[in-house]
């Protein structure tokens, strides 16, 4: 994922932190999600490809239908986890409106999974390259399906409404790359929010990683700055391309901003309980979500000590290529497979 993906990452993974702050109960999760969460997703389990069932080493133990054999062990999946879908949109528009049906519903630049795991207490973001070829749904201008062709992942959003149906249509499509995996909400944001966000945790405190005063002048490499409005928006999405690996230096700073705001946004949400809800209502015209501020606001009174850092963002592995003038990622299926493994999966004790 590169440039506004992972700024997008950033954004959502920042803002689900302020949901997530604080949760005391595994419960409360479990009961939350089983009887509202769980209900907005079309799957119940991945369909992973695996060999057949394995024998138990006990009788008392029974194969169990969303288990899989993978490397000589059994996995179950972790039925109480909550899955989000983030997309960063591609729109000029700062607000999000309805458009009318066809393909200008803005691609998804930035695509991730954000996913709670209140059997560890844990927070993982698994990011998607937005150029991933996949199966994308093609519908007509008035919204009838017509056919389903191998294209860029990000293209799908672009389909129906720029609405709920585009992100519906987003949706499935990276369920379906992700072997139907179980996606239980998702929002969609426009860059322009990030100021927004910032501020709403009172701002942000970084040592500058790397000059970027032809940015903003207050960027000075060395310099310790308190990021405020669009400060924060030069720091984790500019990068001068005439300079090899600028990609790569950015990102580094993108992931000391990310440690930095969740830091603020502790401090924040311990300071105001109903910071979460009042941040999701501050950029509700700049994004499109299936996410309510009543489920926000139950969920940020409980949630604590969800442990997050950059070693838990995961990036989907896989190369680069470039047919006719646009660049297609070609996913690599063994990385995606593991990860699914590794993230939604837990391994099962006495069974072959």
């Amino acid at each position: 994922m590169r440039g506004k993906g992972r700024v997008f990452l950033i954004i959502w993974a920042s803002l689900m932190t302020l949901i997530v702050l604080g949760m005391a109960g595994f419960e409360v999760m479990r009961i939350f999600g089983k009887s509202n969460l769980s209900s907005k997703s079309a799957t119940s389990t991945p369909m992973l490809v695996q060999d057949e069932p394995v024998a138990a080493a006990s009788t008392d133990v029974a194969w169990q239908p969303d288990w899989v054999r993978y490397n000589g062990s059994v996995y179950d999946y972790n039925e109480d986890i909550i899955t989000f879908l983030i997309m960063g949109i591609d729109r000029r528009d700062e607000t999000m409106t309805p458009v009318a049906e066809g393909t200008d519903g803005g691609q998804a630049d930035s695509l991730f999974l954000l996913v709670l795991n209140p059997h560890t207490q844990s927070i993982k973001v698994i990011g998607i390259n937005r150029n991933s070829m996949t199966d994308v749904d093609v519908y007509d201008e008035y919204g009838r399906y017509q056919t389903t062709v191998i294209a860029q992942i990000a293209t799908q959003h672009g389909f129906g409404d720029g609405m709920e149906k585009s992100c519906e249509y987003q949706v499935k499509a990276v369920s379906n790359m992700f072997y139907q995996l179980p996606i239980h909400g998702y929002a969609a944001i426009n860059m322009s929010a990030i100021p927004t966000i910032n501020d709403k945790v009172g701002g942000v405190d970084v040592v500058v990683l790397e000059d970027l005063t032809k940015y903003d002048k207050v960027l000075k490499e060395g310099e310790s700055v308190h990021l405020e409005g669009r400060d924060a928006l030069y720091y984790v999405r500019t990068r001068d391309t005439s300079v090899y690996g600028s990609s790569d230096t950015r990102l580094e700073r993108q992931q000391q901003y990310l440690n930095g705001f969740i830091e603020a946004a502790r401090k924040t949400a311990s300071e105001n309980n109903n910071a979460a809800v009042e941040l999701f209502q501050a950029i509700s015209d700049m994004m499109v979500t299936n996410i309510s501020a009543d489920e926000i606001s139950y969920l940020a009174p409980y949630i604590v000590n969800y442990s997050f850092d950059s070693s838990d963002i995961k990036m989907i592995k896989g190369h680069n290529q470039k047919t006719g003038e646009f660049e297609e990622f070609i996913v690599d299926d063994d990385d995606l497979y593991q990860t699914i493994i590794d993230v939604f999966y837990e391994k099962v004790d006495n069974v072959d």
